[in-house]
């Protein structure tokens, strides 16, 4: 239904675009030549393309706010893959003994810390 519609919204887009590039503007724009009179003069012509604009405006509008609604009542969770996420490593394998002469002063905080922070210069 969902996709039916938004073809539908496709095609009323591109009738809407075709629709408003035929009327003539003040520039001249696209619009064709028609005969004096009947139902493609000038006048009548304007009145059509007025009210083919109007109707297919409303259609578009009318189309874009029943395919929000659908969208968000046929809003599923999506899995997400994690296939491709690196593993953060476990733990080194062995840490690196501090050197030697640089042992830290009895009482003060070793350098290790095993809950990640970084320790406090002296």
């Amino acid at each position: 239904m969902f996709t039916f519609l938004l073809v539908v919204q496709a095609i009323v887009a591109a009738l809407l675009v075709t629709v408003i590039l035929m009327q003539k503007s003040e520039g001249g724009g696209l619009g064709v030549g028609g005969s004096p009179a009947g139902f493609m003069s000038a006048r009548g012509a304007a009145d059509f393309l007025t009210r083919s604009t109007t109707i297919l405006a409303t259609i578009f509008v009318s189309l874009s706010i029943v395919l929000a609604v659908i969208a968000s009542i046929q809003h599923r969770p999506s899995d997400i893959d994690t296939s491709l996420v690196k593993q953060a490593p476990s733990a080194p394998a062995s840490a690196p003994a501090p050197a030697a002469g640089n042992n830290p002063p009895a009482g003060a905080p070793s350098g290790n810390a095993s809950n990640g922070a970084v320790p406090l210069a002296n």
